[in-house]
């Protein structure tokens, strides 16, 4: 069944427009320069968000409020430790599939031990030095991006029995003899 029309409403100043996204299910905001997302409706509707390219150095704790999320990308963004800190306590966001935070600035693996359903799972472009706390990731997850960062040693994935795709490539690996 086709989704009605998004309808359209111009405010009084006709300097900004009105959206009704309460049945939204996709919010894309790539490349919208966000610092926030204070001025942003996050409809309870929503399977997929994604962030790319804005300027967000926090999460919106809204955000745990969307238990149909499915997909929520964060790349290219600001997002440090702390700031990515609060989404490892967001039950509601257990059904998530993929969780993109490639191109930040993490320095660890997040824990992400509530995502029980995660398939994808992307940090590659960090400042990551070693990939403890991936032994927390769901058995389910069949891809991960650890590329461009500053691993050291392959470790705590033997658990990860689905895996299809692991990407480490650019890191600090040494083949010892």
């Amino acid at each position: 069944m086709a989704e009605p029309p998004t309808e359209i409403k111009p405010d009084q100043d006709d300097q900004t427009v009105e959206i009704d996204l309460s049945s939204t299910t996709t919010l894309d905001l790539t490349s919208f320069q966000l610092h926030d997302l204070d001025s942003v409706e996050l409809p309870t509707s929503l399977t997929e968000l994604d962030l790319t390219a804005n300027r967000l150095s926090r999460l919106d704790s809204r955000i745990a409020n969307l238990i149909n999320l499915k997909k929520l990308s964060f790349r290219q963004n600001l997002i440090d430790d702390a700031a990515i800190e609060p989404i490892s306590r967001w039950d509601s966001l257990s059904g998530l599939e993929e969780l993109v935070l490639r191109d930040n600035k993490l320095a660890k693996i997040p824990d992400v031990s509530i995502f029980k359903k995660l398939l994808v799972f992307d940090v590659s472009f960090n400042e990551i030095t070693s990939m403890h706390g991936l032994s927390k990731a769901s058995s389910t997850l069949k891809e991960l991006y650890v590329s461009k960062n500053e691993v050291t040693k392959i470790e705590e994935i033997d658990h990860l029995h689905e895996l299809q795709i692991l990407e480490l490539g650019s890191n600090r690996l040494r083949v010892s003899s």
